[in-house]
């Protein structure tokens, strides 16, 4: 299976995925890249499944963070043959990503999300680059943390009908050194999902951080269906 779509999650847009783009495009696999609005769940599946009907075949669909909702619900669609998760949150049927977060466990790290404006959430600048991309060139993180794309709390909010994982084979990359979402709650999904999982030490951006590895989990994934 030649055809991957990148689905990008909060805070951030498709320009993430550039250097997992170069790596595919090489190995000779046709990518798209998603642009999600970040306006709702239900908007961002409809962005994701457009992506998915403009290919002539079946996809490997692959999302970061709040993508994994994305693709957990996008996932259904008749022209996915996979999931790949990259450190990314995959909810059941009525979860959503403001229901898994809401108790995190003592201890855990807390992401430093601001209050809304306007029914939209941004993280701290000035704690970006500690709380999500750790492990990123600073001036990139930099980069990251001043073209940040608000959040919706329609999309924090949006529940899953039916989930994909529940019929689609997938994979998972748990990033063991995520401040946004903790590594065990990253395992705890995995291991519901029944996916196929590697980890690696990384920053909840290893997208950004670790190209290769996340590409080579999407090559796995095409050649293990």
């Amino acid at each position: 299976m030649k055809n991957v779509v990148l689905v990008h999650g909060a805070w951030a847009d498709g320009s993430g995925w550039e250097g997992v783009y170069r790596i595919l495009k090489k190995r000779g696999y046709n990518v798209t890249v998603v642009q999600n609005p970040l306006t709702s769940l239900a908007d961002d599946v409809a962005a994701t499944k457009r992506a998915l009907a403009s290919l002539d075949g079946p996809a490997i669909l692959v999302g970061h963070s709040y993508g994994g909702a994305v693709i957990t619900e996008a996932g259904t669609d008749p022209n996915v043959g996979a999931l790949v998760y990259i450190a990314a949150f995959a909810p059941d049927q009525g979860e959503s990503v403001g229901s898994l977060i809401k108790d995190p466990k003592p201890g855990a790290p807390v992401p430093p999300i601001l209050p809304p404006q306007d029914g939209f959430l941004l993280l701290d600048r000035s704690k970006f680059a500690a709380a999500f991309a750790a492990d990123v060139d600073a001036s990139e993180a930099e980069f990251m943390a001043d073209s940040m794309v608000p959040w919706s709390l329609n999309a924090v909010g949006g529940a899953i009908t039916k989930p994909a994982w529940k019929s689609k084979p997938s994979w998972y990359l748990v990033a063991t050194d995520d401040m946004m979402i903790p590594a065990d709650a990253q395992r705890a999904m995995s291991k519901r999902a029944g996916a196929q999982v590697v980890e690696s030490k990384g920053s909840h951006a290893i997208y950004v951080s670790q190209p290769e590895t996340v590409a080579a989990l999407i090559e796995k994934a095409s050649q293990g269906i």
